[in-house]
């Protein structure tokens, strides 16, 4: 179509195409003008080939984009994942047992910021109340942490005492808590426990605590259901043992001889209390087994414990003699045998003998944190707390034993 054009042209002698011939230039780019716009319209459909277009298709004129509808409410921030120690939270001394999935990266936690229900799974048909409930929690998503108290648990009745955070802090009183033992071997179910809350000193934090009964040893799990304010789901595993190096409750414990005031001579010999209740370092654990009083026992370094309940733990201890003065004996057992000499240097500590003697040296991961005995008229142990444990626990197993 374009030659013939430019052949039209070349008839009048004054035409475009004389005109052109006589500059070199034009002439030049006028004759490859065809190929140079040949090239062009080649690489326009080869472009439009490779990019998926018909190039024989009709352009639809483009749309505007529609406006997103004007907000009413800001809408819930989505929960951020924050990371949740698992191998470094470290309670009482000891190292965690087994670790309990993030909080904040579950469906549960993410209903909760969001504002939506989170999904409630059902028991299989056929299945018991108690294995109902147990399922639920194990299929349920884990939205609290949990950090043990005590480790050390063995076959029998004892207590088991723990804590429970979540995202935003610990969980504390307002919130009820029961738990489900489960042996996991078989899968049996044992049945569900309400805890009791029992604040610590301060005010900052508290353990939720029940007794429970493991009537053979190996790996269990505990199931925990919060209601409340914080609440939530939450599966610890454990190991019971079939015996422990701690003497257990219903047995007598070692008839040590501890350093008393009169043995030692020195207060600052027997304690690093700084305000001691001397009345806690007159007899020797001996001594009370052979009278005819119960007594309670606390092994604790007031000045050197690595956290801040065995101090706390000695002082209940000595209130709780005030309110039974006469009818029990009370004892403070140091952890270290030199309190006088370490001068804030713990390497120059030395365990106490008697610490030794009543097994607490060889707990794993044991450093110097409290334990405490509460025994009968005949020394048998009514029953023992790892960690801090509250007035009122100690006086309901004073009871115990006096009743």
């Amino acid at each position: 179509m374009i030659r013939p054009v430019f052949a039209r042209l070349n008839h009048s002698p004054l035409s475009l195409r004389g005109r052109v011939r006589a500059c070199p230039v034009l002439d030049t780019w006028v004759g490859a003008f065809p190929i140079i716009l040949a090239s062009a319209l080649l690489m326009l459909l080869t472009l439009a080939v490779a990019c998926g277009a018909d190039p024989t298709a009709t352009p639809v004129p483009s749309q505007p984009a529609a406006m997103p509808p004007a907000a009413t409410e800001a809408p819930a921030p989505a929960a951020t994942a924050k990371p949740q120690p698992v191998a470094t939270q470290v309670i009482e001394g000891h190292q965690p047992t087994a670790p309990v999935a993030s909080a904040t990266s579950t469906p549960a936690a993410q209903a909760a910021a969001t504002g939506a229900a989170a999904p409630q799974p059902t028991g299989a048909p056929g299945e018991s109340a108690s294995d109902s409930t147990a399922t639920e929690a194990a299929a349920e998503p884990l939205d609290l942490n949990v950090i043990m108290a005590t480790t050390v648990l063995e076959v029998g009745e004892q207590r088991v005492a723990f804590l429970l955070t979540t995202p935003t802090g610990l969980v504390k009183g307002d919130t009820e808590v029961s738990i489900t033992p489960v042996y996991l071997p078989d899968s049996a179910v044992g049945e569900s426990i309400v805890t009791r809350f029992h604040q610590w000193p301060y005010g900052v934090r508290g353990a939720f605590a029940a007794n429970v009964d493991f009537d053979r040893p190996g790996q269990w799990r505990l199931d925990i259901t919060a209601e409340g304010p914080d609440g939530g789901h939450a599966m610890q595993e454990i190991e019971i043992l079939e015996d422990s190096s701690v003497p257990f409750i219903g047995t007598v414990g070692p008839l040590s001889e501890n350093k008393t005031l009169g043995s030692a001579g020195a207060i600052e010999l027997v304690t690093t209390d700084y305000s001691p209740d001397l009345s806690l370092y007159e007899v020797t654990i001996r001594e009370a087994v052979e009278s005819p009083l119960p007594a309670v026992v606390v092994f604790a370094s007031p000045a050197f414990c690595t956290t801040a309940t065995c101090g706390p733990q000695v002082d209940a201890v000595s209130e709780l003699r005030e309110t039974y003065v006469g009818q029990a004996h009370f004892i403070h057992v140091e952890i270290y045998d030199n309190p006088d000499e370490i001068q804030g240097d713990l390497d120059r500590a030395e365990i106490a003998p008697t610490v030794d003697e009543w097994g607490l040296t060889s707990i794993p991961h044991w450093f110097n944190e409290s334990w405490t005995f509460v025994l009968d008229a005949d020394g048998r142990i009514q029953d023992r707390f790892e960690g801090f444990a509250t007035v009122v626990e100690l006086e309901e197993a004073l009871q115990a034993t006096l009743n």
